[in-house]
């Protein structure tokens, strides 16, 4: 038996002989690499699923009984706290990279001390944005050039979340951890809990007390606070296995120079492709109500289309993490090579069908014809992002897996850069009347992701002095 195979045995018999929950059937190093991929990425994409159902349910429920001026500012709103999240969780693939490697290898020690660094660092990482960004709401507000009509309503939104910043962290982190070890399930679970009570609490105050958009975002925080009470509850009963006591919570240097090495290129990078959505907003904002409202929803509706490619980028950073831990990269490059088939399979067939279901698909979310009409056009372009996109995801795993994800960061700056932000704006001065052809620069932009991306990936890969 190799020394990285005995390590694991051991660690799964000291989980077991300690009375954490058994997690040798979460270890992603053996066995069929399409099964570890189906198994792990699935209880991820409903976890993912029901968590971008927060801001769907907000949207639709706001939708029934507010008008449009409400609506932009729960979409304005929420894809600040879209951007804010996951930046949040980027940063956090840090912790899932170095934790994943340590559970492959079968350290549970050291496991067990980055997770520990893991929620000291971010906790007090939380509070600070907590109070930085309640401060700076009003700024932010006009940064993004929210109509005048919707500015009340947002900073009422935007105040209430920021003060749920902790709660968001929290429940991110420990799902990073989990998921680092293999578990995807759990945080399934708890997101869950939090999505039946955000939506019974969006009918109570925005359908019941007439709060508007406030009272989506109170329903938003307070379920997510709920959700973590649960999940810490429930932890602490199942006695899963993390082994974190309270000396692994005292900061380390050395690991906390890792998980930033790693998360905070992947944090920057999610934070200027936000960035690029906020511009395409505002650029949109300009255009007045309607093509807001319209660039918003088709926005939401890209989120829950995109569960599929989120879903296999997650699944490649631990799958891949895990088995470069282990000493087998080889199976780290069938899970790229893997997963890039699922997101091409996937997003042809949602391509074809939006072109035919568009307007009613938008539709679901407004009774407006104009944004409607507006929203269907935007959404039949943009819709072939969700072929690209989803394999320079995989490869941003991939490369988060190797410890590389500077070069995740680099792909997609230059992407936005030079492709996604100025053919949006072009588009938008010589198109007026339609949003069709601001819709196609995400797919050119991630077309230029990929030519990156596989000529990274040659270079990581090319043998050297004769092997691979």
């Amino acid at each position: 038996m190799s020394s990285s195979a005995g390590r694991r045995a051991a660690f799964f018999t000291c989980a077991r002989d300690r009375g954490y929950l058994i997690l040798m059937e979460r270890n992603l190093t053996e066995g069929s690499v399409f099964k570890n991929i189906v198994s792990f990425s699935i209880p991820y994409l409903l976890s993912y699923f029901l968590q971008t159902l927060y801001g769907m349910a907000d949207l639709f429920v706001i939708g029934q009984f507010n008008g449009v001026e409400s609506t932009t500012a729960v979409s304005i709103g929420s894809q600040i706290m879209h951007m804010l999240t996951v930046m949040l969780v980027g940063l956090a693939m840090g912790s899932t990279v170095i934790i994943g490697r340590s559970v492959g290898a079968g350290d549970r020690k050291q496991a067990a001390h980055e997770a520990g660094s893991t929620v000291t660092m971010f906790m007090a990482l939380s509070f600070v944005l907590a109070a930085l960004l309640y401060a700076l709401t009003g700024n932010i507000v006009s940064l993004v050039s929210t109509p005048a009509d919707a500015v009340p309503s947002t900073l009422s939104y935007l105040k209430i979340c920021f003060l749920g910043i902790p709660a968001i962290t929290a429940y991110n982190i420990i799902s990073s951890i989990l998921r680092a070890k293999g578990d995807s399930k759990s945080p399934m679970y708890f997101v869950a809990v939090a999505c039946a009570a955000n939506i019974a609490l969006d009918y109570l105050f925005i359908g019941g007390m007439h709060m508007g958009a406030a009272g989506a975002a109170l329903g938003t925080t307070l379920a997510q606070t709920f959700s973590v009470i649960v999940s810490l509850v429930t932890l602490r009963r199942m006695k899963n296995g993390l082994g974190v006591v309270r000396s692994d919570l005292m900061p380390r240097r050395d690991i906390i120079g890792r998980i930033l090495r790693i998360g905070v290129p992947v944090a920057l990078q999610d934070g200027f492709i936000q960035i690029a959505f906020i511009v395409i907003t505002v650029i949109a904002n300009l255009r007045g109500l309607n093509d807001a409202a319209a660039v918003g929803i088709v926005e939401k509706m890209i989120c829950i289309i995109f569960l599929v490619p989120s879903s296999m980028l997650s699944a490649v950073s631990v799958i891949s993490s895990q088995n470069i831990g282990a000493g087998k990269p080889d199976r780290a490059r069938q899970t790229l090579l893997h997963t890039i088939l699922i997101v091409i399979s996937y997003g042809a067939v949602m391509a074809v069908v939006m072109q035919i279901l568009a307007e009613p698909a938008v539709g679901l979310f407004t009774g407006n014809a104009d944004v409607i009409r507006l929203g269907g056009e935007y959404l039949r372009s943009y819709i072939w992002d969700s072929i690209f996109a989803g394999v320079h995801f995989c490869f941003s795993g991939y490369f988060c897996a190797c410890g590389l994800s500077i070069i995740s960061f680099l792909h997609n700056v230059i992407s936005m850069v030079f492709a996604r932000v100025p053919l949006a704006y072009l588009a938008s001065v010589y198109f007026p009347d339609t949003l069709f052809p601001m819709g196609l620069a995400a797919p050119a932009g991630s077309l230029l992701s990929i030519a990156i991306c596989l000529a990274a990936y040659y270079l990581l890969c090319r043998p050297k002095d004769g092997s691979r």
